[in-house]
């Protein structure tokens, strides 16, 4: 096997990625400035060794705790619930939420073999109660494991007193109701607000 076809191969692996797509790259990457290439490649051996999730959240992090959890600015009576720490970015980038982050890193998979044993959950359990939480949201896919894990981590959280809320779902802005399928029109009419 050739340094390309293991290129290729390594490539084809990344999520999202066919042969076709690793392909292209790969040979981008022939021809590319040798500079860039050489930075690439300082960048992705940086990040493996330089960032790991924060011993609070679960977030990505280089600054221990990250700087979520160590901001004195956030809104500590509240923390988000997500499955993976790529999606704390994805809902910091709505500029809506200002509180506090906990990264379950996955979500209950019983054909996967992960369990609530395999999540922080009792991570968060402690937490609610060491931090006097007074909300915590529920923010994980809404897939039959990211619903599995809510309603769980539901159960549990009715131990403790804590506001428990979970984000709406529903259409999306520019989408027809009639393109929309059973499931997600009826979770926009559950979810809908008061006006």
């Amino acid at each position: 096997m050739t340094v390309l076809e293991r290129l290729i191969g390594n490539l084809s692996r990344l999520p999202g990625l066919g042969a076709k797509s690793a392909s292209r790259i790969a040979y981008y990457i022939l021809r590319a400035d040798k500079n860039y290439v050489r930075a690439l490649a300082g960048d992705m051996l940086e990040i493996k060794e330089k960032i790991r999730n924060c011993p609070v959240c679960a977030n990505y992090t280089v600054e221990v705790p990250c700087s979520i959890c160590s901001d004195p600015q956030r809104d500590r009576g509240t923390i988000c619930v997500v499955e993976e720490a790529k999606d704390v970015s994805t809902i910091e980038s709505t500029r809506e939420y200002h509180g506090l982050y906990h990264v379950l890193l996955g979500a209950i998979s019983p054909i996967d073999g992960v369990g609530p044993d395999d999540l922080r959950i009792d991570k968060l359990l402690a937490r609610v109660k060491e931090e006097r939480t007074t909300e915590v949201i529920i923010a994980t896919n809404p897939t039959v494991e990211g619903e599995t894990t809510a309603q769980y981590i539901i159960q549990r959280l009715r131990t403790l007193e804590v506001k428990v809320s979970k984000l709406a779902l529903g259409l999306p802005v520019g989408g027809d109701l009639e393109y929309a399928d059973r499931l997600t029109l009826a979770r926009a009419l559950q979810g809908r607000n008061r006006q």
